[in-house]
């Protein structure tokens, strides 16, 4: 086993360098429909370019198993139970059916959050306020209906891989030369449009170690490496965390970066993907750069949706 040193204290940010943060990097007011927001930046053409990158078809599925277990890690247990076991004496065939439920926004389901989930100083993407775009109904901007598939070019940057190590421990901090070393070491750019995926080694740590809080230390991107994203025009971020450093650096603020990415660059975020397969599945391929494609629930005025994406080498 090969870990990284105990991670030096990220540098602290106060509130004022972060509004002035969040509006260098604010997108509001670019694009129709407002509420695809980065989403419409991925264009015909760039789905057939993702398709250009499909050369063994090996897919891997990047969600997690729907865990109905309490712990550290998974305070708000999923729900499956069945609710016909097939013994109703006529007609033929018999059936077997079951029942899903999951409040998923946490830390134990992969799932991708819309523009509604994120509402920073009282506004939603846009400016819009939130208290009356999201009520009891749900939301009325900014929901997962609103979004539809994702289908574009991803990139894994692998940091364990890169830094020679199993995983980063957690409360490391991700920064901008971290992610541009990291594009150098795997040969892959970040561009236009594309989903970036940065792989902690979060699951590999859990298997090995067991699992904690990862809502109080876990490795993430520090919020001075968001505007390298911003320059670079993503549509999607993805993480085996939820892409935000734990402690938060930002002083009064817990989840930054999905402050920055949903509110301000209105970017929607993919959670707690498992990248496992994926980073054996690059290794194996010599290759970092894949389709991906992403497609939640069509749930109106949801706020996200429980997803299993699939990356296609």
């Amino acid at each position: 086993m090969s870990t990284e040193p105990a991670p030096d204290p990220a540098p602290r940010v106060s509130r004022e360098e972060f509004d002035a943060l969040f509006a260098a990097v604010r997108t509001w007011g670019r694009w129709t429909p407002a509420d695809r927001g980065a989403w419409n930046r991925v264009t015909p053409e760039h789905v057939r370019r993702a398709a250009g990158l499909v050369r063994s078809g090996t897919a891997v599925p990047l969600g997690l198993p729907w865990d109905t277990r309490p712990g550290p890690d998974n305070d708000k247990p999923a729900l499956h139970y069945m609710s016909d076991l097939g013994d109703v004496e006529a007609p033929e065939p018999a059936t077997h059916k079951d029942f899903l439920g999951v409040d998923y926004h946490g830390k134990a389901v992969s799932h991708l959050d819309a523009l509604s989930h994120v509402a920073y100083r009282g506004q939603l993407y846009g400016g819009r306020p939130a208290r009356e775009a999201v009520g009891a109904g749900g939301a009325r901007f900014g929901s997962v209906s609103a979004l539809g598939p994702f289908v574009a070019k991803g990139v894994l940057l692998d940091l364990p891989a890169v830094l020679g190590v199993d995983w980063l421990e957690p409360g490391r901090a991700v920064r901008a030369p971290d992610l541009l070393a990291a594009e150098r070491a795997l040969g892959v750019a970040v561009d236009e449009g594309c989903a970036v995926l940065v792989r902690s080694g979060r699951f590999r740590r859990r298997r090995e170690l067991g699992p904690w809080d990862v809502g109080a230390a876990s490795a993430g991107l520090h919020v001075d490496a968001v505007p390298l994203l911003a320059e670079r025009g993503i549509g999607l971020l993805g993480a085996d965390g939820d892409s935000d450093l734990r402690p938060s650096p930002v002083e009064g603020l817990h989840s930054p970066v999905h402050a920055l990415a949903v509110a301000a660059m209105g970017v929607p975020l993919l959670d707690n993907l498992d990248l496992e397969g994926l980073s054996a599945a690059c290794a194996a391929a010599g290759r970092h750069e894949f389709m991906i494609v992403v497609a939640p629930l069509d749930v109106p005025g949801g706020t996200g949706s429980p997803v299993n994406p699939v990356a296609i080498l």
